[in-house]
């Protein structure tokens, strides 16, 4: 496999620019809730760093799907923290999507079909011939419990905090969680799918 597969590799997983947007605006959420404790300061200050990020990725002419998915993510927390008046649920849906992720990467795998071989599949040009190949198909299973077993130990962190209303240290989980934790998971993912070569598409004859 190429360079220029590993770069679609990462663009296709959320590239790191795409998690860079969606973590810093929680980390000062956080730093803004700790220096007063006015949670509509602490929204605030999460929604105008988010609407920086986003200009700046629109000027640079990043892929426009992650640059509104990151401020719309983060608006949502937002709107969370604001309608229940609870600081600690601008980071309720990152336990949602945890949970969710979790739990739908795990019942493609046991049905025999790795998301992570349905979504990189068609963009390193083998479609989903790889299922026809049985090595090709195991990276692509291992790969995708590698990103099951994140999403799920994400959870086995954040909940307890959540329910113990430990403000921030589930804060602080979120940002370690996020980033270094998706550049190890991502790293190990590309780790596997290169050990074994990409399928060729036939040719009609």
């Amino acid at each position: 496999m190429t360079q220029d597969d590993h770069s679609k590799v990462i663009d296709a997983l959320g590239g790191k620019k795409g998690i860079i947007d969606t973590g810093l605006p929680g980390l000062v959420f956080l730093l803004a809730y700790n220096f007063g404790h006015h949670l509509p300061i602490a929204i605030a200050a999460a929604l105008t760093s988010s609407a920086i990020l986003t200009v700046v990725s629109i000027l640079r002419k990043d892929s426009l799907q992650f640059v509104a998915s990151g401020f719309i993510g983060v608006a949502f927390c937002a709107f969370l923290a604001w309608k229940t008046g609870d600081a600690k649920n601008y980071y309720l849906p990152s336990l949602w999507k945890n949970s969710g992720f979790a739990l739908v990467y795990m019942v493609a795998n046991l049905a025999g079909w790795p998301i992570l071989g349905v979504i990189l599949g068609p963009i390193l040009g083998e479609n989903l011939e790889w299922r026809k190949v049985s090595a090709r198909k195991r990276v692509y299973i291992k790969a995708s419990w590698l990103w099951c077993g994140m999403f799920a130990f994400r959870l086995a962190v954040q909940f307890p905090l959540y329910m113990s209303d430990n403000f921030n240290a589930l804060g602080i989980a979120n940002v370690f969680l996020g980033l270094p934790l998706y550049f190890l998971t991502l790293w190990g993912t590309w780790l596997l799918i290169k050990s074994v070569p990409t399928v060729k598409l036939t040719q009609p004859e």
